[in-house]
């Protein structure tokens, strides 16, 4: 199980929302490229990157900040927001982005959608984001009109490599992970999950980590992190020591 450590660009800041809300902002650093190269020297494996201004915008915004990050922290990098284009696809790829998610277009451009699962096999996962199941599109800020279930065949079918599920209800409130939702969502599907919102202290981590043979590929944290209620260093070296 890995561990995802966020950073979220919003103004060229790293930050934090709460339930998404653009006007519920905490700055947590000047620099976000600092700070992810600061997750991958406490031993991240993974990093997780949003530019929220494109999730709002649906324009890469922060194109050259994401491209230094990548270049300097010497890890993998996902990364998710504004990337609603074939064309933008191929430039982060080509920036060092190893892996993409998608949200506004696998909901409401399918056929675009499985057009990236083909040109990028392996590298494309979509991002679930969802309150009391029903999704949400546009950076969060407008209904889908379906619900997580009602997408997951297709995505099975189109080749989706992952998915990132977030329940908004609880993102950026510290208010510990929907377990058993995200159970639920495991036996499914069989795209591997990574579970967002909510995610507060090693307790979520270890409520989680069962999850592991069922499909669970990981945990993405961001408030838990920079608050200090969770530790990097410690979750890693527990999960290390689960064998």
């Amino acid at each position: 199980m890995i561990v995802f450590p966020a950073v979220d660009i919003k103004d060229g800041q790293c930050v934090r929302l709460k339930q998404g809300l653009a006007d519920q902002v905490t700055v947590f650093a000047d620099d976000p490229a600092e700070m992810a190269l600061h997750w991958a020297e406490l031993g991240a494996q993974y990093l997780h990157v949003v530019d929220l201004d494109g999730a709002f915008s649906g324009l890469p915004a922060n194109f050259d900040l994401i491209k230094r990050i990548c270049s300097e922290i010497g890890i993998p990098v996902q990364l998710g927001g504004g990337i609603r284009d074939l064309r933008t696809a191929q430039a982060y790829i080509k920036a060092g982005v190893t892996r993409l998610i998608i949200g506004t277009m696998a909901l409401e451009d399918p056929e675009e959608f499985g057009l990236l699962c083909k040109e990028f096999p392996g590298k494309i996962g979509v991002s679930l984001d969802a309150v009391d199941g029903k999704l949400k599109t546009k950076g969060w800020v407008e209904d889908s009109g379906q619900t997580v279930f009602d997408v997951l065949p297709r995505l099975e079918e189109q080749g989706a490599a992952f998915i990132i599920y977030t329940d908004i209800s609880r993102d950026g409130m510290q208010t510990g992970v929907n377990v058993e939702g995200l159970e639920k969502l495991c036996e499914a599907t069989t795209i591997p999950v990574i579970a967002a919102g909510g995610v507060t202290n090693m307790d979520d981590i270890k409520a989680l980590y069962p999850l592991g043979p069922k499909g669970l590929e990981g945990a993405i944290t961001g408030r838990a992190i920079y608050a200090g209620t969770l530790s990097l260093t410690e979750a890693n070296d527990w999960l290390v020591d689960q064998g």
